[in-house]
């Protein structure tokens, strides 16, 4: 038997998914964002279709790529060519990528409540939207920093004026010899900080504060009522967020899991008594829950006068 009842789950059967949402957040205590690839893609930030093609003609023309996925691990033909597409990568998905307003709303619904993001993104979208950067932890990486491909030093290196000359200085799909990074403690190739197919990266001092704070935020919420929010969690990485979350969900009796994704996925039959799965575009959701979120406030606020 759960230890505490969630309004959402009893009555919330003929609620739109805004409203479900929305009497989520206000019923709990403390709130776990899990932020995916579709966040970003509700935003317009893909990796596939016209933001693609647009930046890669040259790269597609050669190799017939079918999606920045693919091509974000290809193996070049040679560390200039590699350099080359990973300069306009970064630019396109960190340094020049605009504000989301997705972002933007999530902000302002979570302005006074007790919160932690955790996202498997490595684009600077929580950075540009202004969130706390104590309340966010990138625990696939980022795409301004670089590191050691062999991993021998514990150290990130901002890669951004970097990427800025390897974007000015490139032709023919190739960058100059002197651009490319080597690492300085063992002179092995340098490489974009982000977790590959063996589930490795480097890891440094801030990387481990930021775990830290986000463990710090799960402990003191262990016998609290904890939304546990899923924004665009898909199954590229599920040992990332979607599998820890469930069985976050599993082992606290007092937790709702809930779901945001346009894809059905599975959930585990121990937690499906306490999950939600809203089938919706996260924007048009998040747009929905701040106008329910504005009449309360309104509400409230005519009822105190």
């Amino acid at each position: 038997m759960d230890k505490t009842s969630w309004h959402v789950l009893s009555n919330g059967e003929y609620l739109t998914a805004s409203s479900k949402l929305s009497m989520a957040l206000d019923e709990a205590d403390a709130v776990l964002i899990g932020v995916g690839a579709g966040m970003a893609a509700a935003d317009g930030f893909t990796y596939a279709g016209p933001r693609f093609t647009q930046n890669f003609p040259d790269f597609i023309e050669k190799y017939r790529w079918l999606d920045m996925f693919q091509a974000s691990v290809f193996e070049f033909e040679n560390l200039n060519e590699e350099w080359a597409f990973f300069s306009r990568f970064v630019d396109l998905n960190y340094m020049s990528q605009p504000l989301g307003e997705s972002y933007i709303r999530l902000k302002e619904l979570l302005e006074g409540r007790n919160y932690h993001i955790i996202t498997s993104n490595a684009d600077n979208a929580f950075e540009k939207a202004g969130f706390d950067k104590n309340k966010v932890f990138d625990v696939q990486g980022k795409y301004n920093l670089l590191q050691c491909s062999k991993g021998c030093t514990p150290k990130r290196y901002n890669n951004e004026e970097l990427m800025k000359d390897m974007i000015d200085r490139q032709r023919g799909m190739k960058v100059p010899d002197d651009l490319i990074p080597y690492c300085k403690e063992c002179d092995a190739p340098m490489e974009l900080n982000r977790r590959n197919h063996t589930d490795w990266m480097v890891e440094d001092e801030q990387f481990f504060s930021d775990q830290k704070l986000f463990h710090n935020f799960l402990d003191s919420y262990t016998d609290k009522k904890l939304l546990i929010l899923e924004l665009g969690c898909g199954y590229m990485a599920p040992q990332v967020i979607k599998h820890p979350f469930q069985q976050l969900a599993e082992n606290r009796q007092n937790a709702l899991y809930m779901t945001v994704n346009l894809k059905d996925y599975r959930i585990p039959p121990a937690v499906r008594k306490r999950s939600i799965w809203l089938q919706e575009d996260i924007r048009t959701l998040l747009e929905n829950v701040q106008k329910e979120q504005q009449i309360i406030k309104m509400k409230t606020y005519e009822t105190e006068q």
